[in-house]
């Protein structure tokens, strides 16, 4: 019998309550925490970043999240390689690149460094756990609309990242639901390296092919939508379909507007504050080794995946999403 270890923030189990308490005084004057990530000028990790530094405040301990500009793994790579030279009490870590950082987090717990996966897992390393999105099932959820939407039939671009976990699962779960849809076919993945401008680029060179035309695209970041939106913009074409992902400000104008049918909001936020709390709590409370094989333990004392959930924003709901969004801020 396979045990799955999911634990949705919505439903944590009293066990785990105390990893979200904030209690001051245990926590060290030199007390310091990292959020390493990628592209960190994207607005999806400035939400990130404020949950962060939320419970930073709240716990009255040192953070930094930092990360390069641009999508660079290999940058990312050596800025984690310093962060663990500096011995911190714990690292939260989107992964960029799952295989190329797999050796430096087993380093990292070797050291005795608490590390959780947060947004993008690297699922074959020795992480404790990752905190984010069931990106499969988003890729599911997205692939349902869009069969919906195509009624059965029509020729899909997809926009990724290879090497990168989280986008590799959303992918799975398009190719899953749209395998039941055989009209619907997929006719290219297209690695836009992290760069708008090849995505923009991209989509206008696939607008001037008439021998295969494209019916959709479907966008496994945040920033290729509001690109191949743009584009479609311009060239006035209406009869195309785009399936985004995340909340950007422009993706959200789209789909007010009515060229984007849908995207995929996750909680950068929550996935922050909630990791941040339970990597403290690692730090305080460790197990008996980091080096465990918590996901397969069914007597773990920690969970091997915490879903912080996902949505689908489309133009019957981004309205309540806004103002849910602004109401946030206030608190």
């Amino acid at each position: 019998m396979t045990i799955k270890r999911i634990v949705r923030f919505c439903l944590l189990p009293a066990a785990l309550l105390p990893l979200l308490s904030c209690a001051g005084s245990q926590h060290a004057g030199d007390e310091k925490y990292y959020f390493v990530a990628s592209n960190i000028k994207l607005p999806y990790w400035e939400t990130a970043k404020n949950g962060f530094m939320r419970g930073i405040s709240a716990m009255k301990v040192k953070g930094e999240f930092l990360g390069p500009d641009s999508y660079d793994p290999a940058e990312q790579q050596k800025q984690f390689q310093q962060i663990i030279k500096t011995k911190p009490a714990g690292i939260l870590l989107s992964a960029a690149d799952a295989s190329l950082l797999k050796g430096d987090i087993d380093a990292a717990i070797a050291a005795g460094i608490p590390v959780v996966t947060v947004d993008s897992d690297s699922p074959g390393s020795k992480r404790l756990f990752f905190v984010g999105t069931n990106n499969y099932e988003a890729g599911r959820m997205g692939g349902r609309r869009l069969a919906e939407i195509l009624k059965g039939k029509g020729n899909v671009v997809a926009y990724t990242m290879p090497g990168q976990a989280n986008l590799e699962e959303r992918l799975k779960g398009y190719k899953d639901v749209l395998s039941e849809h055989p009209g619907i076919k997929i006719v290219d993945v297209i690695d836009f390296k992290g760069d708008p401008r090849v995505a923009f680029d991209k989509t206008q060179e696939l607008l001037g092919n008439k021998k295969e035309p494209v019916d959709a695209f479907i966008c496994l970041e945040a920033s290729a939508g509001q690109e191949v939106a743009e584009v479609i913009s311009r060239a006035k074409i209406t009869d195309k379909t785009i399936i985004a992902f995340d909340t950007n400000d422009d993706t959200l104008k789209w789909i007010q507007q009515g060229l984007i049918a849908a995207t995929i909001a996750q909680k950068p936020w929550t996935m922050s504050y909630v990791g941040l709390q339970m990597l403290d709590q690692v730090h305080h409370n460790p197990p008996k080794t980091l080096d465990g094989n918590f996901g397969q333990d069914p007597f773990s004392v920690l969970p091997d995946f915490v879903d912080t959930g996902a949505t689908l924003i489309d133009k019957n709901n981004v309205g309540a999403f806004l103002q849910a969004r602004e109401s946030s801020k206030a608190q």
